[in-house]
């Protein structure tokens, strides 16, 4: 990911949606992509355990 254009994409919300700023700073990246016109990204069975892997809550408890 590169990165948010926050000034153009808080003019798109103010001018264009009619988002208060409060509003603008309390929805997710994914939320205003959506309001934006964006695809809706569906997270498959495989992608999440895919994160699990590589992201666990906890340490793998250590075999042997």
């Amino acid at each position: 990911m590169t990165g948010f254009d926050w000034p153009a994409l808080y003019r798109v919300a103010m001018r264009d949606l009619g988002i208060s700023p409060d509003q603008f700073w309390r929805l997710t990246p994914y939320e205003l992509s959506l309001l934006c016109g964006g695809e809706r990204a569906v997270l498959l069975r495989g992608d999440l355990e895919a994160l699990m892997t590589r992201f666990p809550d906890y340490p793998a408890p250590k075999e042997g």
